[in-house]
This record gives C-alpha cells, sequence and structure tokens, in this order.
C-alpha cells in the first residue's frame, strides 16, 4: 500500500511466538522509513511491536500508547508515519521513531524499546 495522505503506511502484520532469537520479518518486509507491527504470542496473552526501518537497521517499540494503553496503528499493521515520526491514530500523539521520545500530544513519557537484531537480512527478537 502507498502513502496515505501523503503519508507512508506499512500494512503487514507479522505474528510470532516469543523465545530465543525468534525472527519477526525480513527487513525487505519493512519499506525504508516506514513501519510493520509484529504480534508477539507469549503465556500473558502475547503483545505487539512496531518495526520501524531506517536504512539498514531497525527499531522496534511496544505498539501502545503511553497515553490511553492502545495500539499506535489506525488499523492492524497500519501505521502514520509523517517526517520519521509515528502519530497515534487515537489521539494525534507524536513520537520520534529513532528515539521513542513523545514529541506531541497528550503524553508524558515516550514508546517502550526491545532490542532487535538484524543477521543475513533477518530481524530478530534476542
Amino acid at each position: 500500500m502507498g502513502p496515505v495522505w501523503g503519508i507512508p503506511v506499512a500494512t503487514q502484520v507479522h505474528e510470532v511466538s516469543a523465545g530465543a532469537d525468534k525472527a519477526l520479518c525480513r527487513l525487505d518486509d519493512i519499506p525504508d522509513g516506514c513501519a510493520i507491527a509484529a504480534d508477539i504470542d507469549s503465556a500473558t496473552g502475547g503483545f505487539s511491536l512496531i518495526l520501524a526501518r531506517r536504512g539498514d537497521s531497525v527499531l522496534a517499540y511496544h505498539n501502545e500508547c503511553p497515553h490511553a494503553g492502545r495500539r499506535l496503528d489506525w488499523s492492524p499493521g497500519k501505521f502514520l508515519i509523517k517526517d520519521g515520526n509515528v502519530i497515534c491514530a487515537a489521539h494525534g500523539a507524536t513520537f520520534e521513531l529513532a528515539t521513542g521520545a513523545a514529541l506531541a500530544g497528550p503524553c508524558r513519557s515516550g514508546l517502550v524499546a526491545l532490542p532487535v537484531h538484524l543477521r543475513d537480512g533477518v530481524v530478530y527478537l534476542p
């Protein structure tokens, strides 16, 4: 899917089970400058991640707005991204994808980051 209102959106949701060195997606699955969601199964019901690509690196954050605890995507796996920031679809809170910092809106804290690493073009959750 292309940009919506000039804003790139991601359309994929990957489902994986939590565990050591779990493959989340291929780097090529994430368009540069965009993000996709990865749903992680766990014993406590699971959670969703935002996987944001910047060139050859990927940043991961919990897909949850600190303001109201709701997912940031406006539809599963579809994020509003503009100028390197992700915008919460519910209340317009804006977060810098490079750091997870809250830039605007009702949030007092930023996004919760998770470590991921790349190996042979695949994104892994350690």
